[in-house]
C-alpha cells in the first residue's frame, strides 16, 4: 500500500495510445533507412530520375544509354543568317563549326544528379521526383567558323589595286590605282564562339589602301617625265657629238612603283652605239686603189673614248634633268700595222675568193648590201690579228647609212635595221675559210635561207650587238679584204690578198646528218589588211642538222676541222584581214 501523500491539485491523467508510438517509431525508421539507403547514393553514371536535358528525360539511364538517347532526340540543325552590308546568305549553323554539346550536356545531368539534396532524394524515394530540366549546351569550333565565314564571303573581298606606270608616246602617264575591301572575319567568329546560340550575324568591312597609290605614283610620274630631253654626248672639245633624242633618253630609264631605275642593258646598248659614232679609231696602214693600181697610205693614230667613263657619265646625266650635254675624256688610240710593216702590193696575191648571189632581194636589202660591202673594202689584217666584221663595218645603225629590211628576229622573219648585212658576213666567211684563216667566231641563221645556196651551211649571221664574225690571220703577213659588188646581176665577191702561200684549201659540200620536215603553215589575222585579204610574212624551211669539212695542206701536212650547223623547221605564216 501507497503512503505517499497525494499532491494537492492533482492533474489529469491522459493514457498513451499504443499506436502514436508504432507511427513515430515507423517515420522514423522509414527515415532513417530512407536517409541511409538515399545517402548510400546511385551508381555515378546513373542519371537520377526527373533530369531532363534538352526536354529529353534521361532519368534512371546508365550513361551509355543516355548519351543514346540523347542524340537520337537531337532538334534539326538551325539556320543562321550571315550579312556583309546589303548581301545576306543564310546558312545551316554546322557549316560554320556550329555543335550540340550532347557530352557536356549529359555531364551536367550526371552532376545534377549527384547535387541532390536530401529531401529531393526523399521525394523521389516515395515517388514523387521533382523535375530537372537542363539546357542541351551549343558550342562553335572557331577555326572551322572562321574558313566557313571565310568561303561565304570571299566574293565580297576585293584586292587593293596598286596604281602602275605606263609609257605613251614619250611620256609617262599614271594608271590610278583602287582600294581594296576585306570582310573582318576574327570578331565575327569570336562573337559567334561566345554566344553559339545566335542566329544572325552581321560582318563589317574595313577598306585597304594599296601599297602604291596613284598620288604617289604621279610624283615619281612628274620626276620621271622631267628627265625626258635631248642629251649630247661629245669626245673632247672638238669632238662629234652624238645626240640623243627625248625618246632615245626615255629608253635609258624605267618609272617603276619602287623609283627611278636605269635600264642597265638598253645603256649598255647606247654606250657602244654612241662609241661607234663619236670615236676616231686609230687607222692602220692600209691599200688604197688608185688609177687601178693599190698604194700604201700610212697609219693614223685615233682618239677614242672610254666605254666605262661613258657609262658612268651617261647614267649620271639620265637621272639629272639639269644635264643636256657630256664631254668625255678622249684617249689616243695607236695604229697596230705601220707602214713599214705593209708589203708592196705587187707582192700580194690573191690568196681565195668567196661568192654569193642574192636575186630577187628588195630594194632595202640592196642598200645594204651594197653599204655593208663598201665598208669593208680595203680592210687590212695584220698578221696574227682577229679580223671583226661588225668592227670593220662600224656599227649597224642608220647613222652608219643601213635602212630596215628583212631579219631574222625572235623566231620570225620581220622588218628589222640591217637586212641583207649577212649576205656581205656570208660572203666574207666563205673567202676567209676559203684562205684556211682559223674560225673564232661564227654564227649561223636560225633557218637554211634561199639566198646562200646551193652552199648549205656554208654561211655566217652577225647581229648588231653581240654576233659577230672573227677570224684570226695566220698567213705570216698582212691580208687586205676587197669586195666586189655587181648590184645589176646579183652577184657578190669578196676577195683576201696576201703574201704568197704553201697552203691549199678544199671545203666539202655539206653532210646532213638529219633533216626534219617544216610545220603546217600558221594563219594570223590581221587588221592592216582588207576583210579576206591573205599575205604571206614566213617562209616555210626544213630543218637540218649537218656539217661541211675544211681540208688545208701545207707543206706536207693535212689537217681538217668542221663547221657545224643546226637548222630549225621553220613555219610558214600568212596575214589573214579581219
Amino acid at each position: 500500500m501507497n503512503t505517499d501523500p497525494l499532491p494537492a491539485n492533482p492533474a489529469p491523467f491522459r493514457k498513451r495510445r499504443p499506436y502514436t508510438f508504432v507511427l513515430a517509431g515507423l517515420v522514423g525508421a522509414l527515415l532513417l533507412g530512407g536517409a541511409l539507403a538515399l545517402g548510400s547514393g546511385s551508381p555515378a553514371d546513373v542519371v537520377a530520375p526527373g533530369i531532363r536535358v534538352g526536354g529529353t528525360d534521361l532519368g534512371g539511364l546508365n550513361r551509355a544509354d543516355a548519351m543514346k538517347k540523347l542524340l537520337a532526340a537531337q532538334p534539326a540543325t538551325p539556320q543562321i543568317a550571315v550579312s556583309v552590308g546589303s548581301t545576306t546568305w543564310t546558312v545551316p549553323a554546322d557549316q560554320l563549326g556550329w555543335s550540340l554539346d550532347t557530352e557536356a550536356g549529359l555531364k551536367a545531368a550526371i552532376q545534377a544528379s549527384s547535387e541532390r539534396t536530401l529531401l529531393q532524394k526523399m521525394q523521389t524515394f516515395v515517388g514523387q521526383a521533382p523535375v530537372t530540366d537542363l539546357a542541351l549546351p551549343q558550342k562553335v569550333d572557331a577555326a572551322q567558323a572562321k574558313a566557313g565565314l571565310a568561303a561565304l564571303t570571299a566574293s565580297q573581298n576585293t584586292l587593293a589595286k596598286n596604281a602602275s606606270v605606263a609609257f605613251e608616246k614619250i611620256r609617262y602617264v599614271v594608271k590610278p590605282g583602287a582600294a581594296g575591301v576585306q570582310v573582318q572575319l576574327d570578331p565575327a567568329v569570336q562573337n559567334l564562339v561566345q554566344h553559339p546560340d545566335l542566329r544572325t550575324l552581321s560582318l563589317n568591312v574595313v577598306k585597304s589602301e594599296p601599297r602604291y597609290t596613284t598620288q604617289g605614283m604621279q610624283t615619281l610620274i612628274d620626276q620621271g617625265n622631267a628627265l625626258v630631253r635631248p642629251l649630247s654626248v661629245k669626245l673632247g672639245s672638238g669632238g662629234q657629238a652624238f645626240t640623243l633624242t627625248p625618246l632615245q633618253v626615255a629608253n635609258l630609264y624605267w618609272v617603276r612603283q619602287t623609283g627611278l631605275e636605269i635600264d642597265q642593258d638598253t645603256l649598255a646598248a647606247k654606250v657602244k652605239q654612241i662609241s661607234s659614232t663619236v670615236d676616231r679609231p686609230a687607222q692602220n696602214a692600209r691599200y688604197e686603189l688608185k688609177g687601178g693600181a693599190l698604194v700604201k697610205v700610212a697609219e693614223q693614230p685615233g682618239m677614242i673614248s672610254d666605254p666605262a667613263q661613258t657609262q658612268k657619265l651617261l647614267s649620271q646625266a639620265v637621272l639629272d634633268p639639269k644635264i643636256t650635254s657630256i664631254v668625255l675624256t678622249p684617249k689616243v688610240s695607236q695604229p697596230t700595222l705601220k707602214l713599214a710593216d705593209l708589203p708592196d702590193a705587187s707582192k700580194l696575191t690573191l690568196i681565195a675568193t668567196g661568192k654569193s648571189t642574192y636575186y630577187h632581194s628588195s630594194a632595202a636589202r640592196r642598200v645594204n648590201i651594197t653599204n655593208a660591202a663598201a665598208k669593208i673594202n680595203g680592210a687590212v689584217v695584220a698578221p696574227g690579228e682577229n679580223f671583226s666584221f661588225l668592227d670593220n663595218l662600224g656599227g649597224i645603225s642608220p647613222e652608219n647609212g643601213f635602212v630596215t629590211g628583212l631579219i631574222i628576229s625572235a623566231g620570225r622573219t620581220v622588218d628589222g635595221l640591217g637586212g641583207g648585212v649577212c649576205q656581205v658576213s656570208t660572203t666574207t666567211f666563205r673567202a676567209l675559210y676559203q684562205a684556211g684563216l682559223p674560225v673564232v667566231e661564227r654564227n649561223q641563221h636560225a633557218y637554211r635561207v634561199g639566198y646562200y645556196e646551193p652552199q648549205v651551211g656554208y654561211e655566217a649571221a652577225v647581229y648588231d650587238p653581240g654576233k659577230d664574225l672573227k677570224m684570226k690571220n695566220d698567213t705570216g703577213g698582212p691580208i687586205l679584204v676587197k669586195t666586189i659588188n655587181d648590184n645589176a646581176r646579183s652577184t657578190l665577191t669578196v676577195q683576201v690578198w696576201g703574201l704568197p702561200q704553201t697552203r691549199t684549201v678544199s671545203v666539202s659540200p655539206a653532210t646532213i646528218l638529219s633533216h626534219t620536215g617544216h610545220p603546217a603553215a600558221k594563219y594570223v589575222p590581221s587588221a592592216d589588211l582588207p576583210r579576206g585579204a591573205v599575205k604571206q610574212v614566213d617562209w616555210a624551211a626544213d630543218g637540218y642538222n649537218l656539217y661541211i669539212t675544211r681540208t688545208i695542206r701545207d707543206k706536207g701536212a693535212v689537217r681538217t676541222d668542221k663547221t657545224t650547223t643546226s637548222y630549225k623547221p621553220w613555219q610558214a605564216v600568212y596575214e589573214v584581214g579581219q
